[in-house]
């Protein structure tokens, strides 16, 4: 796991110096502390055009011959690499049989021996997780690639005859020069969704490398193409995607979609060779263990591979609501894991300027807090961490799905019932301050129901939804806006997925958005932070690939999702944990801001530096502040989101 960061420049544009490449390589140490290199192309002749490559190093696979930048036999191809390619071991073999000389154990190798053989095509062959950059020497190119899933980041800008890139945006902001302005459609779409999606960055001029995406810059002309090379096999409008392999192998055993066994023997067996590939490593190595569903899956799984027990990790707080101890102690003793226990006080105050530098563009996503406590404790005690994320989108695991499919059988009423049942006389029912007490989750499905299934789903995972959006933003800002919908990159996905099932749909749409963008993204960055490499099983392309296509109806079913999960791998969980609600991975935000936060609050979000810049109306932001501290209204969210946004632009534009 590691750091990278570099360019590449026509004849026309300006190269990286060394002193350049290495503050952008410093700023990226918290990925890579046990080692660092960088490149330089030669200029031989009349070639125009150059690049550089710099690295920084957290060792994992081949501890002593992994140095990189790394480069084939006549040193022509050179790579900086991020991430774990995990069939190395499968890779290297037929690599050799085709002629290609290793020097290394290690899978960076086996990369540049795979774009040497298969060039572009290479990612097709690569199961992992990763984001790299591959210098190609003879033919004076840069070529970018990431991971399918969008595990591993990359950042890139394309200015003035030069393409420079990194692993966090923050290591190109070293480049002396670089522009900071506020790009407003980006803005719009984090008040929305707390996360700024891909390809937009919240600064003009750089963009993200979508997940399954390559990209390549031509030094001599300074061309540049993205181009997308894989998609989870759902039912899509066109036929552009290739059957995949594990699909194929169940649909040739004549796996029937309606017969749940052989689904289930498909998916043991997936998963179960999933942990396996994933637990190759020469470092200590563990799981968090939650005491959910997915984390007590993949540990099992873990242990029934392991010659001694596992270490197995887990958090807990004062607060009753947010703490799982109890579970993943119950899970840890069912699988015999060497268990380890932390409880912490999550101090806002405390974690904060490392949230906001780290995350290096805003992100509002509470649980980044209780992940990167979890990622520093768990860092004590080893290298690498599996983890049980993904299994939430993949097998139906949000309550959301259930209201998604209640909304679809309503949709389907006569027209008289659908109109009582969205009347506005709903909403004046009485209901606690609590945004997720019940009456008040009632009154906001019933208020959507006069919407398109897409746009109420979007408005249902919406911070600041449709209704509440442009009373936030100041006339000024919503001119420059000029009518964008900051819920089209959801309502993008669902034009791009076909499934008939508006279920199977969303969950379509969760794996292409708010998994990468949000899930995925607080992981790498939160474990990162603390040098962590952190692996997700369920993140296999094999194993989302058999997913897309089980049965809905063998995910969800009634109010009990992840139907199929959980009755394949029943051995595996303790009774308590099959049949529990699911719980977040919280902290008490609502609490903090009326007492420990209060006065950060209004010293941030009142001053009059944060008021006067002109994105937010101040009246909106006076108001939500107002009803908050009088307990009418829950908006914790919403003003830990706002708060975010002000600490990083203090941090990141002011320069503070």
């Amino acid at each position: 796991m590691c750091g990278i960061a570099g360019g590449s420049w026509t004849g026309q544009g300006e190269p990286l110096d060394e002193s350049t490449l290495r503050r952008m390589t410093d700023a990226l140490i918290h990925r890579g502390p046990d080692d660092f290199g960088n490149y330089f192309s030669s200029h031989n002749g009349q070639l125009a055009g150059g690049a550089a490559l710099g690295f920084r190093r957290l060792s994992i696979i081949d501890l002593s011959g992994g140095h990189q930048p790394m480069s084939n036999e006549d040193a022509s191809v050179w790579i900086a690499f991020n991430g774990e390619v995990y069939n190395y071991r499968e890779l290297k073999p037929e690599l050799e049989r085709l002629g290609h000389q290793f020097r290394t154990a290690s899978d960076t190798e086996c990369i540049v021996h795979a774009y040497e053989q298969w060039g572009r095509n290479c990612v097709t062959h690569l199961r992992g997780m990763f984001a790299f950059a591959i210098w190609d020497d003879r033919r004076r190119t840069l070529f970018l690639a990431r991971d399918r899933m969008g595990q591993k980041p990359l950042v890139y800008r394309l200015a003035q005859n030069r393409l420079t890139f990194a692993s966090e945006l923050k290591a190109i902001l070293q480049i002396p020069g670089m522009p900071r302005e506020i790009e407003p459609q980006p803005l719009a779409d984090f008040v929305t969704l707390q996360y700024v999606p891909h390809p937009k960055t919240i600064l003009r001029g750089y963009s993200k490398l979508p997940p399954a995406h390559w990209a390549e810059f031509q030094a001599a002309t300074g061309d540049f193409i993205v181009q997308r090379y894989w998609e989870a096999p759902y039912r899509r409008p066109d036929s552009t995607v290739v059957p995949q392999s594990v699909v194929q192998a169940a649909d040739q055993n004549g796996t029937d979609r309606g017969d749940s066994t052989d689904w289930k023997s498909q998916l043991r067996k997936t998963l179960s060779e999933a942990v396996q590939i994933r637990m190759r490593c020469d470092v200590p190595f563990g799981a968090f263990l939650s005491g959910g569903v997915d984390s007590t899956i993949i540990t099992g799984l873990m242990q029934q591979q392991s010659e001694r027990p596992v270490q197995t990790f887990s958090i807990g707080f004062s607060e009753k609501q947010f703490d799982e101890r109890s579970y993943a102690r119950e899970a840890a003793m069912k699988l015999g894991t060497d268990h380890h226990e932390f409880v912490v006080d999550p101090s806002a105050v405390e974690m904060l300027p490392k949230l906001v530098w780290h995350y290096d563009e805003p992100f509002a996503d509470s649980s980044a807090i209780p992940t990167m406590y979890l990622s520093q404790l768990t860092r004590q005690h080893v290298t690498v961490a599996l983890t049980g994320d993904g299994g939430d989108e993949l097998f139906a695991g949000y309550d959301r799905y259930l209201a998604v499919e209640l909304a679809s059988k309503i949709d389907r009423l006569p027209k008289f019932l659908r109109a009582a049942m969205t009347s506005s006389v709903w909403q004046k029912l009485p209901a606690s301050v609590q945004q997720k007490s019940r009456i008040r989750q009632v009154k906001r499905f019933l208020a959507a129901l006069g919407q398109s299934p897409e746009r109420r789903y979007a408005n249902w995972v919406s911070i600041f939804d449709d209704a509440r959006r442009p009373g936030l933003f100041s006339r000024d800002f919503l001119q420059r806006l000029n009518g964008y919908d900051s819920a089209s990159f959801l309502m993008q996905a669902y034009e791009r997925c076909a499934e008939a099932d508006i279920v199977q749909r969303t969950t379509s749409v969760d794996l292409e958005t708010y998994l990468p963008c949000d899930i995925l993204t607080k992981v790498d960055i939160a474990s990162m932070a603390f040098s962590l490499e952190c692996r997700s099983p369920f993140m296999d392309h094999h194993v989302v690939e058999l997913a897309a296509k089980i049965p809905r109806e063998l995910k969800l079913q009634g109010r009990r999702g992840k139907r199929i999960l959980i009755e394949t791998f029943a051995d595996l969980l303790p009774a308590s944990i099959q049949t529990r609600r699911k719980m977040g991975f919280g902290v008490p935000l609502d609490h903090w801001f009326r007492n420990s936060l209060r006065s950060l609050i209004a010293d941030t979000l009142l001053d009059r530096r944060c008021l006067d810049r002109g994105y937010f109306d101040p009246i909106a932001i006076r108001r939500l502040v107002d009803e908050h501290n009088s307990s009418q209204w829950d908006h914790s969210a919403r003003l830990w989101l706002l708060l975010v946004f002000e600490l990083w632009l203090q941090r990141f534009v002011d320069g503070n």
